[in-house]
């Protein structure tokens, strides 16, 4: 009879049993920045102002103050840095501006 009371208070409840080890995770590495990407805006003689500049605010995040000034900018020097975003965002951009007929171009960003 003590043999059982001895193995009674040895014995370990399964809540009461600790949790086993776990591996550490290895920490991921800071996801690498895209490289930037230049969306330029070419001067449209065939559409009106107003159009290029509810177009842009349309398909961008610049606001009518902004996108105005883009406009105004490639209206007078034939050319205007609309914005910098990464290369699958610009080349998104180009697609949607150009079927809305105007002309977009990208390139890599120096740096």
């Amino acid at each position: 009879m003590a043999s059982e009371s001895v193995r009674s208070e040895h014995r370990v409840e399964p809540s009461q049993r600790p949790a086993p080890a776990r591996k550490p995770v290895p920490a991921r590495p800071a996801p690498r920045k895209l490289p930037p990407w230049k969306v330029l805006l070419h001067n449209d003689d065939v559409n009106e102002m107003e159009y290029v500049v509810q177009t842009i605010t349309m398909l961008t995040p610049l606001s009518d103050r902004q996108a105005a000034a883009r406009m105004l900018e490639a209206h007078l020097r034939g050319l205007a840095l609309m914005l910098v975003t990464h290369r699958e965002l610009a080349e998104l951009y180009r697609q949607q501006f150009a079927s809305r007929r105007l002309t977009v171009t990208i390139e890599p960003q120096p740096g």
